[in-house]
């Protein structure tokens, strides 16, 4: 980190607030890098890409993907930018464990600087590589706008050997599919309720926050803690926490499976390369990014989507034995969602959910 850039987060650290989001942007437009012009026609090619999607969604899946504006092809920093205060669900909650109280002294002031530093590492780290709102399966809930992060899209096809615009438009329907599913009138409230009620069990250490708190006044103890993720863990511990992080699990895959699913019978003919494709995004999954690794070292969080848990095959097996109905079931109200559990026992699904009306 440079000198001018470590003197200007020092001088960030007094902002008012729980948490410091000054700080947090200077530190996600750094890390997102520099300013990348998309070039018009690929910019216009993403935008007819991102209405085929929609077309193919209303005709082909029971998803309403609604009156969409335009996709916006963006490149990583203008993405970190306008969907850096989108993610403030994650630390809002746990900013009071932070305020005055929990820290003696002069140090509980940098509090909302810690706090604001893990979002703008998140963010700005995220933004190099994430292709969309739900790659990271914690979404950015408050822009639901179709958002395309160019460069790394067509990183993503030239590293993987695979077809650009088949990867564009397969980007263009995940995303759509997702944000059609957040877009119903219950999910979104529902999956923050999931996320407040995990956080709200969080319990803090101090001595450990002493520690990275004294870190703030050293500079080389600083740049250590912005360059690695890691510098936070063990801040917040989990005690009787399983059982939330259970439900959070279950619902970001089950989100991520269904559109999975819903892929598999609306593209399969456009595009080709869909399972290649696949293949591509679980080896990078395996492997999180640094920004991704925040959740799990600061709030405990390991919330991966479908690959892990193979969701789909949950939707293709509920489908096979009691038909699209009763998978469509699944998006009525959230009792009808599976637990972690049930993922891997439609049949256990099936009798809490369709029983008495069906004939299992």
């Amino acid at each position: 980190m440079n000198e001018d850039l470590f003197s200007q987060l020092f001088d960030l650290f007094n902002q008012p607030g729980p948490v410091n989001w000054k700080l947090a942007a200077e530190l996600t437009g750094h890390l997102a890098g520099g300013r990348e012009p998309i070039e018009p026609r690929i910019a216009e090619e993403y935008q007819h890409l991102s209405r085929l999607a929609q077309l193919q969604i209303t005709g082909e899946t029971p998803l309403d993907p609604g009156a969409f504006s335009d996709a916006i092809p963006t490149d990583r920093r203008g993405w970190a930018d306008s969907h850096l205060m989108s993610f403030r669900y994650l630390v809002e909650p746990i900013a009071p464990k932070f305020a005055e109280g929990a820290m003696p002294g002069p140090l509980a002031m940098l509090g909302p600087a810690l706090l604001g530093l893990q979002m703008g590492i998140m963010v700005g780290f995220v933004s190099q590589r994430t292709l969309g709102h739900f790659d990271l399966g914690l979404p950015s809930v408050e822009a639901m706008d179709i958002s395309f992060i160019v460069p790394n899209i067509e990183a993503f096809a030239t590293e993987n050997g695979l077809d650009r615009r088949q990867v564009r438009l397969w980007v263009a329907l995940r995303e759509i599919m997702h944000t059609a599913l957040f877009s119903k009138s219950w999910v979104r409230p529902h999956f923050l309720e999931l996320v407040e009620r995990y956080l709200d069990g969080l319990e803090l250490d101090p001595e450990a926050l002493a520690g990275r708190l004294q870190g703030f006044q050293d500079p080389e103890q600083f740049e250590q803690l912005v360059g690695e993720s890691g510098g936070f863990s063990g801040l917040l511990t989990t005690p009787e926490q399983q059982p939330d992080l259970e439900a959070l699990q279950a619902f970001v895959a089950i989100i991520d499976g269904y559109a999975e699913y819903l892929m598999n019978g609306a593209a399969a003919r456009l595009l080709p390369d869909l399972a290649r494709m696949r293949e591509a995004l679980n080896r990078r999954r395996s492997e999180p990014a640094q920004g991704e690794e925040v959740l799990t070292t600061l709030l405990g969080l390991e919330v991966r989507p479908n690959q892990e848990i193979g969701t789909a095959s949950f939707c293709d097996e509920v489908a096979r034995r009691w038909g699209e109905d009763a998978l469509t079931t699944l998006w009525e109200q959230p009792a009808n969602l599976p637990t972690l559990a049930e993922l891997t026992d439609p049949v256990g699904w099936a009798a809490r959910v369709l029983l008495p009306t069906e004939d299992l």
